[in-house]
């Protein structure tokens, strides 16, 4: 079909979803990209954060990744990440004791502490975060 793509997002352990899509979102280290069909091809590293994708009837779906790339063909997109999940299947108490996790250990004025990595965490739990508030926001609950 000529209004939409191949997309493929996978993760280190499981493909996460493959279909035809007319959209997505999602979070370059350069900024916000928006590709639909035919888009110029691209390769793009990610920030940890959501992916956004709308379907050719126009439903939209979320998704989580933890960084990772983005590859752009004109009719085929790949995603390939550490970590990538469906919105609906983050484990909100899991992702905020995370966050609560990497907050404390930033905290922590001992010289063993790894401030990269608790800044990594931190990150990631907080993009997880932001990825269910914004699924709530488009469902209204």
């Amino acid at each position: 079909m000529a209004n939409t793509m191949h997309l493929d997002i996978v993760s280190a352990e499981e493909s996460v979803f493959t279909g035809e899509v007319a959209f997505l979102a999602a979070r370059a280290t350069e900024g916000e990209l928006g590709v639909m069909p035919r888009h110029a091809p691209l390769m793009a590293q990610l920030k940890p954060g959501e992916v956004r994708v709308r379907m050719p009837d126009g439903d939209e779906q979320y998704f989580y990744v933890s960084g990772g790339m983005l590859e752009i063909q004109p009719h085929v997109v790949t995603i390939l990440a550490d970590t990538a999940l469906r919105a609906k299947d983050i484990d909100e108490a899991e992702a905020q004791e995370a966050k609560r996790r990497a907050e404390e250990t930033m905290r922590s004025r001992s010289a063993e502490v790894d401030y990269a990595r608790a800044q990594t965490e931190l990150a990631a739990a907080a993009a997880q975060l932001r990825t269910l508030q914004n699924l709530r926001r488009k469902r209204g609950s």
